[in-house]
């Protein structure tokens, strides 16, 4: 994986991505393990996976499904 910016304290680093035309962020979970990614410009949008490819794949799932109660709010 590319060097990544370094946020906030202890080290902490955010990974950023592009997932379907949206951008990503993902970065390690101190408390659980593993990696929490969230997608800003899709409220409430966001998921976690073991690994790297774990939580980009689960957050890939979590846009979809946004954009399909986006779209199924718009029919109704």
């Amino acid at each position: 994986m590319p060097s990544s910016p370094r946020i906030g304290g202890q080290g902490a680093w955010v990974h950023r991505r592009n997932v379907r035309g949206y951008e990503v962020f993902l970065e390690p979970d101190p408390d659980e393990g593993g990696y929490v990614v969230r997608c800003p410009s899709l409220s409430g949008c966001y998921s976690q996976g073991d690994t790297v490819e774990e939580a980009i794949g689960n957050i890939e799932e979590a846009i979809l499904l946004c954009l399909e109660d986006t779209q199924q709010l718009k029919e109704s």
